[in-house]
């Protein structure tokens, strides 16, 4: 058999006649709606677990729409402009700010702004970028962890507030979208690095599709709450990025159901588990750098037996993608050693990246990782605990040298958009 695993704007390819359990979402079979405004439009008009954003607009005088950022692809010319006319149509008189969810990231661009939302509207509304640091923010009470949650005050002193944004599973936080807007992204860093504390990610629920009993997305829901966060309108997104569905309403029951939709198309329980699993980041732009790559080591990991060796395929074209990130593993020990430390650091210490780390120390504490990239990545990639490859060929006869000529091969070409029950 001949497999083809993305890689950056190619492929990777393995030619072996041993046996291979291939695991695949059907994310990819998703098919774009026929008009993505009436498919939005027709969720506004029949909102999940609450009354319309034209009801909620009647009494209130100011309002907040969380938009996301540069970083997300959320086809949000097909959202923002019905949001903001039913909006004017339940209360001509409501004053209306678009407000940026950058959370931690850097600031939208003006550029960045029009690609996304279109002149008309970056010329006519009122648009503010949410910065995690220099941003006036408001305090609103302890979240159910103990953490501080701390709002952008725009968010606070708002009479409503409503967010779009769009779901995909999300490697920690069970899936993106709906109470995100929030938690972490209108809030402080502290409180968005609180989130992100070695406790949480410690938890064997804070994992891809994990919604029920995962601590992050606990205080993800009560941030919301806690902030007023009344409606959303949230869409599920093909591989062009075309919309295939939309849910508005309520920020709990919507996004709910949202997941629930999406789940349907990206979960497999395969019958076992295997002792080399293979798989990637998608291919360009998601496997840019290796701290990106450690999202499509998380499905490897779910889908590994104990002591199984996991290859993944990145091109990282962008080098390894935060230094802090490559100290870590690089100045440790041993990825046990690294793990313990992180675990004593506490919620209101967590460092940057501190998550990502610990994730990818926690995976190299149970298997072995050989990483297919670009040859000069070799000694950082070694230097942060792992074994390079020039290529999946490679990779795999290192692996079967390890596990040996039985060892069960489960392929998952593209790691990002799959959740492992």
């Amino acid at each position: 058999m001949k497999y083809t695993i993305p890689y950056g704007t190619g492929t990777q390819i393995l030619e072996t006649d041993d046996p291979a359990l291939v695991l695949e979402s059907k994310i990819q079979s998703l098919e774009a709606c026929a008009d993505e405004d009436q498919t939005v439009l027709h969720a506004m008009a029949n909102p999940i677990g609450g009354p319309s954003l034209r009801q909620l607009a009647q009494d209130k005088r100011t309002a907040v729409i969380i938009i996301s950022d540069h970083t997300r692809p959320v086809p949000s010319r097909h959202i923002i402009p019905h949001m903001l006319k039913e909006l004017r149509e339940g209360n001509p008189a409501i004053e209306i700010t678009l407000l940026v969810a950058t959370g931690c990231h850097r600031g939208t661009t003006a550029a960045e702004l029009e690609q996304k939302l279109g002149r008309e509207i970056v010329e006519k509304e009122h648009i503010v970028v949410h910065d995690c640091d220099t941003s006036p923010l408001t305090e609103l009470g302890v979240l159910p962890s103990g953490a501080k949650l701390v709002v952008n005050a725009l968010v606070a002193q708002a009479d409503l507030v409503v967010a779009e944004g769009f779901i995909e599973p999300h490697f920690f936080a069970g899936f993106s979208g709906g109470r995100k807007s929030i938690l972490p992204g209108v809030c402080s860093r502290v409180t968005v690095l609180g989130n992100h504390c070695a406790a949480f990610i410690d938890s064997p629920k804070a994992q891809m599709g994990c919604l029920e009993g995962n601590p992050i997305n606990r205080d993800m829901e009560a941030a919301a709450v806690m902030a007023k966060l009344q409606y959303i309108v949230n869409v599920v997104i093909n591989e062009d990025k075309h919309v295939t569905a939309a849910f508005a309403g309520d920020p709990i029951a919507a996004h709910h159901a949202g997941c629930a939709y999406l789940e349907e198309y990206c979960r497999v329980t395969p019958n076992w588990k295997g002792d080399i699993v293979i798989t990637s980041n998608g291919g360009a732009p998601l496997d840019q750098n290796v701290y990106q790559a450690v999202k499509g080591l998380t499905t490897a990991e779910a889908a590994a037996a104990e002591g199984a060796v996991l290859i993944i395929c990145a091109a990282c074209a962008d080098g390894i993608g935060g230094e802090s990130f490559y100290q870590a593993l690089k100045g440790c020990e041993n990825p046990a050693a690294l793990l313990e430390e992180i675990r004593r650091i506490p919620m209101d210490k967590t460092i940057p990246d501190q998550w990502q780390y610990q994730i990818l120390a926690r995976i190299l504490e149970k298997h072995q990782v050989i990483f297919v990239t670009a040859p000069e990545l070799r000694q950082a990639i070694e230097e942060m605990k792992m074994t390079f490859a020039a290529s999946l060929e490679e990779a795999y006869a290192m692996a079967k040298v390890r596990k040996g000529s039985q060892a069960r091969l489960i392929i998952i070409p593209n790691g990002v958009s799959l959740v492992v029950r």
